[in-house]
């Protein structure tokens, strides 16, 4: 394992921020961490880059403990956070060069790996750009090369896509894909979750400071679908009649019409659908569309989540 964090409790105000946490990473493996506002993210991340310690509890990377061994671990670690303190007024190429004597490298091992990294993050253009001038995608790449100087084998990235534009966060996703090719462990918080089920081998929710789920995104897709099923379809008649008519019959919840299309949750096997599409032509609905939409990590998001806050 890369990362195990076990049993971490973390306290503020007499508030639990954390509690009872305890998850695992594999060595190049990207995990998504997911969880409503205020749910503990941030905390458990930075306890998990050594940045604060925590109240019970402790956190190994790749064998190091981050309390009896901090140092170690820190070798291993890259921390991006979600906003990266930097004067906005350094280059680019001051910036990164800072980074990397920050971790003990000089002379023309920090050259080679100042043009590796420079390359791999496609910032040749930007080294001679004030910080503060770039774009919040270019800000976000600079913030990765300087996470990335050191070689570390764990990178945690607190919420790396927000704000982007939706060419900047593809091109994000493409450079964290890459590097978990490498072999590189990722843990990365995100509020955009299509884009985290495209990239993640894992998920790891979490909630008021508790975990709620976690494993592969398939087989807790598959959980919650044998559960019920997600169900859509189109009629020649009014979708908001149909709508109430679902409504009122015992299988069906969570029915709602957009852009004319009807979505709602299924309790009953398939004999229960075929029975419940005999009545809607009955009823005159007109069905012409029905089927099974895939679940998301979105729904498995809101399934194991009830959106309380600390």
């Amino acid at each position: 394992m890369m990362l195990e964090v076990k049993h971490i409790y973390k306290k503020y105000d007499f508030i639990n921020v954390v509690e009872d946490l305890s998850f695992s990473i594999d060595k190049g493996s990207i995990c998504g961490f997911i969880g409503p506002n205020g749910a503990g993210k941030t905390t458990t991340m930075r306890i998990c880059a050594t940045l604060l310690l925590p109240d019970f509890g402790d956190v190994f990377v790749d064998g190091n403990s981050v309390l009896s061994h901090p140092r170690e671990a820190r070798k291993q670690i890259g921390f991006m956070p979600d906003a990266f303190p930097i004067e906005n007024k350094i280059l680019v190429k001051d910036m990164i060069e800072f980074f990397g004597r920050s971790h003990g490298m000089w002379g023309s091992h920090l050259r080679s790996t100042i043009d590796d990294i420079v390359d791999f993050t496609n910032l040749g253009a930007l080294l001679d750009k004030e910080f503060g001038a770039l774009s919040k995608g270019m800000k976000q790449r600079a913030a990765l090369a300087t996470t990335l100087i050191h070689d570390p084998q764990l990178l945690i990235l607190d919420e790396p896509a927000a704000g982007l534009d939706p060419r900047a966060r593809v091109e994000l996703r493409d450079l964290i894909t890459s590097l978990a090719e490498q072999g590189k462990s990722v843990l990365i918080s995100s509020h955009i979750l299509a884009e985290l089920s495209e990239i993640c081998h894992q998920v790891v929710v979490i909630e008021q400071g508790k975990l709620c789920g976690e494993g592969n995104i398939r087989s807790m897709q598959d959980a919650v679908n044998s559960e019920q099923s997600k169900l859509w379809m189109t009629c020649l008649s009014d979708p908001e009649m149909v709508a109430v008519f679902l409504e009122q019959q015992e299988d069906v919840a969570s029915v709602e019409v957009e852009d004319g299309y009807i979505y709602f949750d299924f309790l009953g096997d398939l004999e229960k659908q075929s029975q419940l599409l005999n009545q809607l032509c009955q009823q005159g609905f007109k069905p012409i569309r029905f089927s099974e939409r895939e679940v998301d990590l979105e729904d498995v998001f809101l399934k194991l989540t009830e959106g309380k806050v600390q």
